[in-house]
């Protein structure tokens, strides 16, 4: 695996987007906004408008204290959940209480505004002393010194007296504790508020971190494919390569020198055409019949009378993809069990057709079967082919490998796949 592929299935960091975040403050924020805008309307507050742009004001500075906090808490973002809420009760508690102090001052003046306007509708006198106790006077009636020479119960003989107005204090002036009171009042409203926005962002979090998760499983299980089909594709080399190796030898020392010398030139050409490609990539089924043709010229040099070859191939099929080399150790074993053990002239058939949008492969001959103590070579090539179309395909695929009256035949049966035609599609 190269440099640049460790690289990039190094874990990423998983983050939300800052304008998913944004979003999520806003949506809450606009909900306060909503909210507290429509209990002051139930609750007939009066002075809708300065209220209004008030509370907007306190709104757009609390989402800016928000960000603040989520600031914050992106530090603690690849930490255990515990420790996450933990930071999020700690850090809200002072946010919190900055936007109460926030709220504090900018509603601040609205109190006095309030007192007047209560004052108007009801046509009372509301008022401040210099301590700042909240005053209303009250009108109270003098009762004066009563008639001696009048009866006791004779109302009209008593004297009731004058109005005067009394200043009467219904709320003392605003101490100290008072405004901590107040401030922790607004504080804890808006401290839930931030404890559930962050909620909300660590159910944001933890979706992405799902997300960037199933990512790097799902590169490390394709590298993983990639390195089982390596595997599989380098298994093929050098078994073909010993049993050339040995065609060529037995060439070189019965004399045939012309043979050999063709032998090495299409041995040349197969590997040249074989290693060219990618080895997890597909190929056209044309390249991997063309390579097949190439390694049977080469078997053809060894057994020049009994080898005999045939290929079917239609010519819709041509681009169909099919993992490279696929067929090469089929072909092998037709030649190693049935044309190596007989005198007599055997034909390998390669053919391959549609079935209801699947492509079949067939890799037959008319040779022996399969020879007694022949299992543990065999068997080898066999798996190697299976393990391959697994590992490329997953389950969806057939593969059945048995003799067959006068012969053998191995089919494979995967799901067909062409390259897009990028010119048709333009035209299209």
């Amino acid at each position: 695996m190269s440099r640049h592929s460790e690289a990039s299935l190094a874990p990423p960091t998983a983050s939300v987007p800052f304008r998913t975040v944004l979003f999520s403050m806003v949506v809450l924020w606009a909900t306060y906004f909503v909210l507290t805008t429509f209990r002051s309307l139930v609750m007939d507050f009066g002075l809708q408008f300065e209220l209004g742009w008030r509370r907007l004001a306190v709104t757009l500075i609390g989402i800016g204290l928000t960000i603040v906090l989520w600031l914050l808490l992106r530090l603690f973002d690849s930490r255990p959940l515990w420790i996450k809420i933990s930071a999020a009760i700690a850090l809200a508690l002072p946010v919190a209480l900055g936007i109460g102090q926030v709220n504090y001052l900018v509603f601040k003046d609205m109190e006095t505004a309030q007192e007047q306007a209560y004052a108007q509708k009801y046509n009372i006198n509301l008022r401040r002393d210099e301590s700042g106790n909240l005053l209303v006077d009250v009108p109270v009636r003098r009762v004066g010194p009563a008639d001696p020479e009048a009866d006791a119960g004779d109302e009209a003989t008593r004297d009731d007296g004058a109005l005067e107005s009394e200043a009467v204090i219904i709320a003392p002036a605003e101490t100290y504790a008072d405004f901590w009171r107040k401030l922790l009042d607004i504080a804890l409203g808006r401290y839930f508020l931030l404890l559930a926005w962050a909620a909300t962002y660590f159910a944001l979090l933890a979706g992405v971190q799902a997300q960037a998760a199933q990512r790097r499983e799902e590169q490390f299980r394709s590298a993983a494919k990639a390195a089982e089909l390596r595997s599989l594709r380098y298994q093929v080399n050098p078994h073909f390569l010993f049993n050339t190796l040995n065609s060529l030898s037995a060439l070189v020392m019965t004399g045939k020198g012309e043979r050999a010398e063709m032998m090495i030139q299409t041995i040349s050409r197969f590997y040249r055409h074989s290693l060219a490609n990618e080895p997890t990539s597909d190929v056209a089924l044309r390249d991997e019949f063309d390579l097949q043709k190439l390694y049977l010229d080469i078997e053809a040099v060894r057994f020049p009378t009994r080898l005999v070859t045939k290929f079917d191939l239609p010519a819709d099929l041509e681009e169909a993809r099919v993992p490279g080399m696929i067929l090469q150790p089929l072909v092998e074993n037709s030649v190693k069990y049935a044309v190596s053990p007989v005198s007599r002239e055997v034909t390998v058939t390669l053919a391959a057709r549609e079935e209801f949008d699947r492509l079949v492969i067939t890799v037959s001959d008319d040779g022996p079967g399969v020879p007694q103590g022949a299992n543990h070579g065999f068997g080898i090539g066999l798996a190697n082919v299976r393990d391959r179309l697994e590992a490329r395909f997953g389950p969806d695929i057939a593969f059945t490998s048995a003799p067959v009256p006068g012969g053998y035949r191995t089919e494979i049966r995967i799901p067909l796949s062409r390259p897009v035609n990028r010119a048709n599609d333009c035209h299209a």
